[in-house]
């Protein structure tokens, strides 16, 4: 046994441990004595041998060597690549306790970092899915060379080196035909993937969509050049395959040295640059860049609950903080009186115009720019008086400190947050709810199987008119 004076182990070596927790990015967590280890692959209530890759003074990284002991929520994972594949880490988890794992850990958050005494809070149970497979929208796949020839697939956990497969189980059937006559077509034309060592190469990634109630489809090309070889025979190949359900075919211009995936110029190769989808009754026009929630079964019932929880009666007036392409000022707009959406993103808003133009809504207002600065100005320039409500979706970061201090300010009667990291809101409930509001309700979403991210709902209202 290793004291602590002697908790130095070497990369390389062996180790036995009990998982008895999980970290924040779906890996197991055990200790050897008093050293913390994390181990991806691996489930609470396995005993496993790993070896010791990378140390710190306290804790360490190791990687799943054998299964001692099986936990008794393993399952064996339905995706062949699942290991190296740097996407779903729990596909070894049966679902059932991954519903309870990510509850758990809403919960936790919320009383750790917020410091919520939850008995007077009304939890709702666990929102998941029927059936955790096929429910992804959206996928982008890179690609590269190896041994000679295009590949495509995802990237291993924290690297670039791509996983090479071409049927992702939480995707859809589509992409593994998509995906192959693209590599066809790269072959047959002598087109090469994109190298990122030395920039030489033309193809990058490929971006597909479907709507879920339409079927509709979207194919983009990401490339590394001005155009795209004899791209009128990919085309051809793309409407050969899907038929009459490919909308959209597109090439992006991205030559810069970057991570991020999509340029800023998209040229529509065919059809008419976008595809539709609906949430509920609501229609929505998607083009490559536009943010629409990438499971479109959960988001439904992820809105629906945020409409619940917005109590709307038709005579309220709400601002959406984050209002995207306008997804959900679309769906609550029905309910309210009026409702006024801001974004930062220019080309967001528009697609919010259009898509409200499309559904013939005409009580809502959108807004380009920073959402504390639009509210403030509108409200002390006389336009808007009351609000009722404010409904937030920020990004994965939360709210910055001015968005809070907006929201004190203006003082809605009631507060939907919506979160994608249970955390940073864990953070911006507690400063909130300091003084002027409580934490009413919580409902957790299963918007995103088989990894260990997920969605929440909350109900502020505020202390001296609680409703």
């Amino acid at each position: 046994m290793k004291t602590d004076s002697t908790l130095n182990y070497k990369k390389g070596e062996m180790i036995t441990v009990d998982i008895t927790d999980f970290g924040e990015n779906g890996e197991g967590i055990g200790k050897t004595d008093a050293f913390t280890w994390f181990i991806k692959d691996t489930v609470i209530g396995d005993k496993v041998t790993a070896k010791v890759m990378k140390t710190k003074k306290s804790y360490g990284y190791a990687r799943l060597d054998s299964i001692v002991k099986e936990s008794p929520d393993r399952i064996e994972a339905k995706c062949p690549v699942a290991r190296s594949c740097g996407g779903c880490t729990l596909q070894s988890l049966d679902y059932s306790a991954e519903l309870k794992l990510k509850q758990n850990k809403v919960e936790n958050h919320l009383k750790r970092i917020g410091g919520f005494d939850l008995s007077n809070v009304e939890i709702e149970e666990i929102i998941g899915m029927e059936d955790p497979i096929r429910y992804r929208n959206k996928s982008q796949f890179p690609f590269g060379r190896k041994n000679g020839k295009n590949i495509t697939g995802y990237f291993a956990g924290r690297t670039h080196s791509i996983v090479e497969f071409d049927d992702c189980i939480i995707g859809i059937k589509e992409n593994k035909t998509v995906l192959q006559k693209v590599l066809d077509f790269m072959e047959k034309y002598s087109v090469d993937a994109y190298n990122e060592e030395d920039g030489s190469g033309i193809v990058r990634h490929v971006l597909i969509r479907k709507g879920f109630a339409t079927g509709e489809l979207m194919v983009c090309i990401v490339i590394n050049a001005n155009n795209l070889p004899h791209s009128d025979k990919l085309v051809e190949s793309l409407r050969s395959a899907l038929g009459s359900d490919l909308k959209s075919v597109s090439m992006n211009i991205n030559k810069k040295n970057t991570n991020v995936i999509l340029g800023e110029r998209t040229v529509t190769l065919y059809g008419n640059g976008y595809i539709e989808d609906y949430i509920g009754d609501v229609k929505f026009r998607i083009s490559p860049q536009s943010f629409y929630q990438v499971n479109p079964v959960q988001t439904k019932k992820l809105y629906s609950k945020a409409l619940e929880y917005a109590a709307l009666t038709g005579e309220e007036t709400v601002w959406d903080m984050y209002c995207g392409i306008g997804t959900i000022s679309l769906f609550l707009a029905k309910s309210a009186k009026f409702v006024y959406g801001v974004e930062i993103v220019d080309a967001a808003i528009q697609n919010a115009i259009e898509n409200a133009k499309l559904n013939n809504i005409e009580n809502v207002k959108f807004f380009v720019g920073k959402a504390e600065e639009v509210i403030t100005g509108e409200y002390e320039n006389g336009n808007i008086r009351d609000i009722d409500v404010i409904v937030v979706d920020p990004p994965r970061k939360g709210l910055d400190k001015l968005a809070i201090d907006t929201m004190l300010k203006l003082l809605p009667k009631r507060i939907v947050y919506v979160s994608c990291d249970s955390s940073t809101l864990a953070r911006d409930l507690k400063m909130l709810c300091e003084k002027e509001y409580e934490l009413k309700k919580l409902t957790v979403v299963d918007q995103f199987s088989r990894s260990y991210h997920t969605e929440s709902v909350c109900l502020l209202s505020r202390k001296d008119k609680a409703v």
